[in-house]
């Protein structure tokens, strides 16, 4: 496969390589092309007069690079063991005097890989690079072993400029293309044929992460029953939830009856996996996270579609997803707003109604930015007033956005309308 130019990651990568005290760490959903960074980026050293003899690679998922070192998996819990003999062969091929660039690939499958980082790190010239699959890796236990000697750098599938780049046709189009076959990179070479785009999100994605991030991790003795629960996830994106409301819908609509204890610990494994993300609602008035309530995103839209079977059914969520994707990218800290709750008059009958925003977005420093998505405003006064609507109703001064697909800029009340396709091929 001919890699695919990561430049936000390679530049973020380059960013961090002076400081060879820490621990650099690549996380995100599987195949979303850590190993391939790597490539990249051990590209760019040779290209920079580092030597070959200089990096050391290991991926920790290649059973005969592994069984070579002497590494050998606990049949319980399927991790890699004795750790120690993975030390020893990257000590005795570091080039004494030079620095020496050492990258592991899914790191969470050897035990104890912490006290192997750590013990790398804090050797004379060598600079450690990590990937990982699964957010547990950060839990506070394991954090506090690394000693915060780490920097954590968030990937995801292509973005859709970097979908762009790879693909031919007017930006519509290649939309429609990226929410329909995903962007995870190898798809590009499958040349657009959705069968085999299909069979790759399921079986390397999907049944891949399941099985090692989520089943393995938990003990799951009930995959099918997993599996429903996921599925039920992904059709719900976009969509304001509990656990408890999942608990009571999926035994409604699917009969399925599960405690709220083994449905947190489900969920829990979907998120640690990146397969998908929550997005906590803020309370703008009360300046608080309301924990009852949530929207859960897919990581990917393609791969939600493959899961489910049919496209999207709602091009509006699936919009919504992508600029959520987007703001995550762009380093934002995302929540989805409340702003108030009014009484408003429908059908003759006087309802309260919570007026929410899509996103609130904020960066380090507190700049604060809000986003509602539309697929499409122009020609509908009523859905236009009605986007423009809740953004009006935040008082403050910061910036507020109207994200839709409708050709050309707008706005009124200090609102900018946006084209969406462009806003997403524009950075930051």
């Amino acid at each position: 496969m001919e890699l695919i130019d990561r430049p936000e990651y390679i530049e973020k990568l380059k960013l961090w390589q002076s400081h060879a005290d820490l621990i650099k760490i690549v996380t995100g959903v599987r195949r979303c092309g850590k190993s391939k960074l790597f490539e990249i980026f051990q590209e760019y050293l040779r290209k920079t007069g580092i030597s070959g003899k200089q990096i050391i690679a290991v991926n920790l998922e290649d059973d005969v690079q592994t069984r070579e070192i002497g590494l050998k998996k606990n049949q319980k819990s399927k991790l890699l063991e004795e750790y120690s003999a993975l030390l020893d062969f990257i000590t005795d091929k570091m080039p004494k005097d030079k620095k020496t660039y050492i990258f592991l690939d899914e790191i969470q499958m050897l035990d104890d890989w912490q006290r192997l980082a750590n013990t790398l790190r804090l050797k004379k010239n060598a600079d450690v690079y990590l990937t990982g699959s699964n957010a547990h890796m950060f839990s506070s236990e394991m954090a506090t072993l690394l000693g915060g000697r780490y920097i954590e750098i968030k990937m995801q599938p292509l973005s859709f400029k970097e979908y762009l780049s790879v693909n031919e046709g007017g930006l519509p189009d290649i939309y429609s293309s990226y929410t329909r076959e995903s962007g995870f990179p190898q798809t590009v070479e499958f040349n657009h044929n959705p069968q085999m785009i299909n069979n790759y999100l399921l079986d390397s994605v999907y049944q891949n992460t399941v099985r090692k991030d989520i089943i393995q991790r938990f003990g799951i003795g009930d995959p099918v029953r997993l599996d429903e629960i996921i599925r039920f996830m992904f059709d719900n994106i976009g969509n304001a939830t509990s656990l408890r409301n999942v608990k009571n819908k999926l035994k409604s609509d699917a009969g399925i009856d599960i405690s709220p204890a083994t449905l947190n610990s489900y969920v829990k494994g979907l998120l640690d996996s990146y397969l998908m993300y929550k997005c906590e609602e803020y309370d703008l008035k009360g300046k608080r996270i309301l924990e009852s309530d949530a929207k859960y995103y897919a990581a990917d839209i393609g791969l939600k579609n493959a899961l489910l079977g049919q496209p999207d059914k709602d091009i509006g969520y699936a919009l919504e997803n992508v600029v959520y994707l987007e703001l995550l990218r762009r380093g934002y800290d995302v929540k989805t707003g409340r702003v108030n709750t009014r009484t408003v008059k429908e059908e003759n009958k006087q309802k309260k109604k919570t007026i929410e925003i899509d996103f609130v977005a904020a960066k380090a420093g507190g700049i604060v930015e809000y986003y509602q998505v539309a697929w499409s405003v122009l020609g509908n006064e009523e859905t236009m007033q009605r986007e423009y609507a809740s953004l009006e109703e935040i008082k403050d001064n910061y910036p507020k956005y109207l994200l839709t697909t409708d050709s050309g800029s707008g706005g009124q009340n200090g609102i900018k309308r946006l084209n969406v396709l462009e806003w997403l091929i524009a950075g930051e």
